[in-house]
């Protein structure tokens, strides 16, 4: 399964103990993870900014997640009826093939699927996951 991990979850797993930090680990062991060139821009400015880590810390985040395949930046966003931010992500995930789009974002798993993805929570993965 190709599994694309929204921001949200990111930060999840690598500032805390929890579902999102072990949802991370279960897919980058067992799946194919695949990660956004739009998420990691996002994901440094949080982790930078709003987090304070110090860059170099950053830079060892960022060259973990570029062990996994790359989804550019994509050229159309997902017509979705999301804020832009969230259609950016979608398209992210279209773009990368990703089976599933894992986000903590209230609003996106509601939509069920779009473009051919299909959105969950840490949660709804976890809870897929152990259903296998």
């Amino acid at each position: 399964m190709r599994v694309l991990h929204d921001t949200n979850v990111l930060v999840g797993a690598v500032a805390t103990r929890g579902l999102c930090a072990d949802v991370f680990r279960l897919v980058a062991a067992d799946h194919e993870m695949v990660v956004g060139q739009v998420i990691l821009d996002e994901l440094r400015g949080v982790l930078e900014r709003k987090l304070g880590l110090p860059v170099t810390v950053v830079a060892e985040i960022l060259e973990l997640l570029l062990r996994f395949e790359l989804v550019p930046r994509p050229a159309v966003c997902a017509a979705a009826e999301v804020p832009e931010d969230d259609r950016w992500v979608l398209a992210s995930a279209r773009d990368g093939r990703a089976d599933i789009l894992v986000t903590g974002d209230r609003e996106l798993p509601a939509l069920g699927e779009c473009e051919g993805v299909r959105i969950v929570s840490p949660r709804g993965l976890w809870e897929l996951l152990r259903r296998e």
